[in-house]
């Protein structure tokens, strides 16, 4: 299939002509400022009209409490209000009729007093309110579809993005968590809310800084370069409850079920969830119209996979095919406004089937060769997490918190697979096969206990931690290889591996941590912190040989089994100043970080004890140039300590074509690291602007330090290097155009450079990789209102990865990705969807398909009053699905293909039922009120 691109690009600007052509109605201009004259910067001025409050346009004051808001409307009169904080708010009605073009010239606000709580009626429909650290938008204020959830009306917030794949931004800072009423919605995905929560119930959306909880309890200032996004539900609609069920069966056996439901009173919320599905879905983060079809996305390899997190843990696979059952609760409450407690259960079952073809060239100081390699999967694992979060203030000074973390996984694995190298002239060297097949169980608790006491109102505050995490793994595994090695193409020898591999491990961690500040004046404060952890890890592998002509596993090798027993000891003292003011927040810190390793392998008596010193330093700064206007950077230091797996001295065969071994006289790998941006949302004109640059420089890196033998065998190993580097940058702008009728355009656009440079070895000789990529990206989103969204997408990638061992091995290519998601809300009660997208990767193997086209279609219908839908839907509607991509390391070029979600046809009924304050939101619709 191909795609007229020329045709694409001229429509668009033909487009984009159309709607920046339309005309303006009206302009109302005017100064904003207090009773003493002092400018007031970012004031809410909006306009409504007259006869039902429907808001016509809004806009903010800039620094000197000017603006301007101009736009179209049939009223002749309308009302402007001019809202701000700790101020009573001025109203006025206009006659557009007379004069179109209006001069208020200078608006004094005064201060409130007594009547502030009719002050904070009258301003509560201000579309958008800035205050210090919050952004606030009134969610009445944007139009939406009646039965629009919290996604929905997101998108249509100026400033705010949300991408295909549910992530968030707003002003180019990602939003990691979504909150209600200030607490977690059934833990920690935002899509679980986003996708869920009802508009109907919705009062404000806030945006603020990602706060821990004991910052949001002592007012320490928290991540400025994460968001978190909390909704507050209107107080009359505090109490009822939402559900919603859905049921379907299609071609291929395929099918879906799931329902999630939410009762809510004041403080208290319960929520329940299941699921089960063999489509790749988590099952309750549902898109309306596509579901979980796999959505147009900025991504090189394209594909449906079954992955999704909740608490910050993962749940499913990353490829292949999932069949996945879910369940889980969540409960949380307040009492008395000093406890509170949320508790959460999760189970899942995921059974994930994959298929994988490779082709891999190696660069070799003195030659290059090749990997052809096949295999297959089957994966069964039990998942249980319960977590419980509990609360208590037992006076305003004082907080002491909670945490307990349970993971428990049981699992049973199989796989096979075939791989084979041969020289450039297609000589075969050798070839394995391998089959393994075997069971894993572990438990995982972890704990955080926390007390903080606060004193006098300027900050001041003491906090003790005790953090543990404890983890035990035990797995059993059955494993058989057997490789073949050829001389100048002629079988020569044949070697097998017949194993039983009886592993365990164990790490248990323990932490203690103080951190208090001291003011030193109105906006200065002196912070102190140390914190000590001590690590021990263990791991024990025995290796049993079968006995020859026997079905025993008895025979202990020695050469491939060990017992080795780490320890870490971690002491960081640090102390810091920190500034803050109504324009500037800025810290330094810094401290010696004292790690100490203690390494013991118990089979071969090896054994080392060393201690490494770093002074780090922490800092950072973010000036508010106005209040939408703010640049920020930071630097800090880190050290880390190599794996266990890096550090045990044991042989690992499990790839008898790369055999690998520890080091346990590697040193802690030590990062510098840096982060800058500038940030603004020009409100006047509905444009964000958003550019950053960061990177990170390594010392003592932990790298593999490879040798290749005559055979083609890999023996790995680990080393440090220094040397290596990661650079990025780039920018994003969008802007949000009001058309006429309705209609809204928010074009997209934005850069994203990166510079890598690795370090490794290669049969003794160290050589170095960098790559290079230039990603320009474009979108646009048209809507109007109730009748059509129009999503188009476009990215370019331009790569370069340059190779010190062999230049000609050089690669330069382009990949492509070209997509539309269209949907329409025509003729009433229909929903019909279509989500297209084009992949071209420039620059594959053969045999490898390169471009493909996924294109998924929707088409619902509406009954029972907006309660029901039906819906018909077709996943890879040209059943073109694949999964391939490229990767380029420091020594190698890869290309892969894996099985993937073929296409199938979906039936489906999903039904939702709610009641909020005591009364069903979709009555309304009906024409019953």
């Amino acid at each position: 299939m191909k795609i007229n691109l020329r045709a694409i690009s001229i429509a668009l600007m033909a487009f984009f002509c159309f709607a920046f052509t339309q005309a303006q109605d009206f302009q109302v201009k005017g100064k904003v400022t207090d009773g003493q004259n002092t400018p007031l910067e970012s004031a809410t001025v909006y306009i409504e009209t007259v006869q039902d409050s429907t808001l016509v346009n809004y806009t903010i004051t800039d620094v000197e409490g000017n603006f301007t808001v101009d736009g179209s409307t049939e009223e002749e009169q309308v009302n402007i209000f001019i809202s701000y904080t700790g101020f009573n708010t001025y109203k006025k009605q206009l006659s557009l009729k007379e004069n179109p073009s209006i001069d208020l010239s200078t608006v004094k606000l005064n201060f409130s007093t007594n009547n502030l709580d009719e002050v904070l009626v009258t301003g509560n429909r201000a579309p958008v309110t800035i205050k210090t650290d919050t952004l606030e938008f009134n969610a009445a204020s944007f139009k939406t579809r009646p039965d629009a959830n919290l996604e929905e009306t997101l998108k249509q917030l100026p400033g705010v993005n949300v991408d295909s794949d549910g992530t968030i931004t707003v002003n180019g800072k990602e939003v990691s968590r979504v909150l209600v009423n200030g607490k977690e919605f059934f833990g920690d995905d935002p899509k679980i809310a986003t996708k869920n929560l009802p508009k109907e119930i919705i009062d404000k959306i806030q945006v603020v800084d990602t706060k821990t909880k004991s910052e949001e309890f002592t007012g320490k200032e928290g991540d400025s370069e994460n968001k978190t996004i909390n909704i507050t539900i209107q107080e009359d609609k505090n109490k009822g409850y939402f559900s919603r069920l859905t049921a379907g069966g299609g071609t291929d056996e395929r099918y879906e079920l799931s329902g999630i439901a939410n009762y809510f009173k004041d403080e208290l919320r319960v929520s329940i969830l299941g699921s089960s599905n063999n489509i790749n879905s988590s099952g309750f983060t549902f898109d309306e119209v596509f579901d979980a079809m796999g959505r147009s996305a900025y991504s090189i390899t394209r594909n449906s996979n079954g992955n999704f997190s909740i608490n910050g843990n993962g749940f499913g696979s990353n490829s292949g095919i999932t069949k996945s059952d879910n369940a889980g609760f969540n409960f949380a409450n307040e009492w008395n406004e000093k406890t509170e407690l949320n508790a959460n259960y999760f189970f899942n079952r995921a059974d994930n089937r994959t298929a994988t073809t490779v082709e891999r060239e190696n660069i070799l100081p003195d030659r290059t060769y090749y990997n052809n390699s096949e295999s297959t999967s089957e994966r069964q694992n039990d998942n249980h997490r319960a977590r419980v979060s509990f609360e208590f203030e037992p006076d305003t000074l004082t907080r002491i918190s909670f945490r307990p973390n349970l993971n428990v996984n049981d699992g049973y694995s199989s796989s096979n697979s075939f791989t084979e190298s041969f020289e450039e002239d297609g000589t075969p060297i050798n070839n394995a096969t391998t089959e393994q097949s075997g069971e894993v169980f572990n438990t995982d608790f972890s704990n955080r206990l926390d007390v903080t006491r606060k004193f006098g109102n300027k900050g001041a505050y003491v906090r003790l931690g005790f953090n543990n995490s404890n983890t035990k793994s035990e797995e059993d595994q059955l494993y058989y290889s057997s490789r073949e090695i050829y001389e100048d193409g002629t079988l020569t020898e044949t070697q097998i591996q017949d194993q039983y591999i009886d592993e365990d491990s164990k790490e248990d961690e323990y932490e203690l941590q103080f951190d208090s500040r001291v003011p030193l004046s109105e906006k200065l404060s002196l912070d102190l912190e140390y914190s000590y952890t001590k690590a021990n890890r263990n791991n024990t592998r025995l290796v049993y040989d079968r006995t020859e002509n026997s079905d025993e596993f008895d025979l202990l090798n020695d050469d491939l089994s060990n017992d080795f027993e780490s320890e870490t000891f971690d002491h960081r003292p640090e102390a810091g100043l920190v500034y803050e003011d109504d324009k500037l927040r800025a810290s330094i810190s810094g401290g010696l970080q004292s790690i100490r390793l203690k390494n013991e392998d118990l089979f071969t008596n090896n054994s080392f004890d060393n201690t490494y010193n770093n002074l780090f330093v922490d800092s950072y700064f973010r000036y508010r140039i106005t209040k939408t206007k703010s640049i920020y950077f930071n630097y800090r230091n880190s050290r880390s300590a190599p794996s266990i797996n890096q550090l045990q001295p044991v042989t690992n065969t499990t790839n008898p074509l790369n055999i690998v071994t520890g080091n346990p006289n590697l040193d802690p790998s030590q990062e510098h690291s840096f982060y800058s941006n500038f940030n603004n949302f020009d409100f006047k004109s509905r444009s964000g602007f958003y550019m950053y640059l960061g990177g990170s420089f390594y010392n003592d890196q932990v790298v593999s330090f490879t040798t290749t033998d005559e055979d083609l065998v890999r023996t790995t190993t680990y080393t440090n290097v220094d040397g290596a580097y990661n650079l990025f940058g780039g920018f994003s702008i969008n802007k949000r155009i009001e058309l006429e009728k309705g209609a809204t355009l928010n074009p997209r656009a934005g850069l994203r450079v990166s510079v890598n440079r690795n370090v490794g070895f290669t049969n003794g000789v160290q050589f170095n990789s960098k790559t290079y990529s230039l990603s320009p990206q474009l979108s646009l989103r048209y809507e109007i209102d109730d009748l059509i969204s129009i999503d188009p997408n476009y990215q370019l990638t331009y790569n370069i990865a340059n190779y010190s061992l062999d230049s000609s091995r050089d690669q330069n290519f382009i990949n492509h990705n070209l997509g539309a998601e269209i949907t329409t809300y025509w003729p009433k009660n229909f929903i019909f969807g279509n989500d297209i997208s084009y992949q071209h990767i420039g620059n594959m193997s053969p045999g490898f398909k390169n471009d493909f086209v996924l294109w998924n279609m929707s088409l619902g219908y509406k009954l029972l009053g907006d309660d029901g839908i039906v819906k018909v839907k077709v996943f890879d509607v040209l059943d073109q699905n694949i999964s391939t991509s490229r990767y380029t390391g420091e020594d190698f070029i890869q290309d892969t293909q894996q099985l993937v979600l073929e296409q199938y046809v979906m039936f489906s009924f999903t039904y939702k039922f709610s009641k909020f304050g005591g009364k069903d939101p979709n009555d309304r619709r009906r024409g019953r009120f």
